[in-house]
């Protein structure tokens, strides 16, 4: 999206968002929007519903009420063909990695290409050497098995075949989650200018308070079901929100705690 006139429009706008698996209500009526170009961090406590809430945006999981626009078209009321349409424009990083296997790293990469049939082998081959420099692995890399790898460059793999296919939106579980601080600093960097050489607009979902302020431009907490704040990144120590403060600052007392003691 670009130009003046889109620049108020969100490029991912959720509206009265909500989901029950059985008995449990997981959201409850969530609103959110992302504007183009930047890059959205939401946070939340441990079964708050953030990757329930990512899944739905994706697609993968339907939602009971509420709405989900992207570039002002309804991602609920699409034709099946155009969801995939879609989806191809979406690039995500997953928490675990989810690399496969079966093949050798440079195939993992280049995987959408393939499968799209946008590329031949050989394009794939050559694109995914390029993708593995922009985040700082050799081009011989590509032809190890991801069990040959680290956990770090299996993020850093992660993260190349996220961006592999330019995707307009990416999308970010977790990113630093099983790294140390300092791996952890360096794939935030890496997802930072990524997101940046694209122009992509993203929504990463964490609990690290580090890595949320180093990604985001913004920021929002998911609590029992909502968001209950939403504000700068960068204010994420001192949001005035006391059941976002006592998160963030990881304090044992608060209205979180005595929720738990129920």
């Amino acid at each position: 999206m670009s130009g003046a006139a889109n620049a108020t429009v969100p490029k991912i706008r959720v509206r009265g968002l909500r989901k029950a698996f059985g008995a449990k209500l997981v959201l409850d009526g969530v609103d959110l929007d992302v504007m183009p170009g930047t890059s959205m961090v939401v946070i939340g406590g441990s079964g708050s519903g953030k990757s329930v809430l990512l899944k739905c945006i994706l697609g993968l999981i339907e939602p009971d009420e509420g709405s989900i626009e992207i570039d002002g078209q309804d991602l609920l009321r699409m034709s099946d063909d155009a969801r995939a349409a879609l989806r191809a424009k979406i690039g995500m990083l997953f928490q675990n990695g989810a690399l496969f296997d079966s093949i050798p790293v440079w195939e993992n990469v280049a995987f959408a290409l393939l499968a799209q049939g946008r590329v031949t082998r050989a394009q794939a081959r050559a694109k995914a050497a390029e993708v593995l420099g922009q985040v700082g692995l050799a081009p011989s890399v590509g032809d190890l098995s991801p069990s040959e790898l680290s956990g770090g460059m299996q993020k850093r793999v992660g993260l190349a075949r996220a961006i592999a296919a330019q995707p307009d939106i990416l999308f970010f579980d977790e990113p630093t989650t099983g790294l140390d601080p300092i791996m952890g600093a360096v794939i935030d960097g890496l997802i930072v200018d990524c997101v940046k050489r694209l122009g992509s607009t993203a929504v990463a979902i964490t609990h690290d308070m580090a890595s949320a302020r180093r990604i985001g431009d913004r920021a929002a907490m998911l609590h029992k079901g909502r968001i209950v704040w939403s504000g700068p990144a960068s204010a994420l120590m001192d949001t005035g929100n006391e059941v976002v403060d006592q998160f963030t600052h990881g304090r044992r007392e608060g209205p979180i705690q005595m929720e738990l003691r129920k």
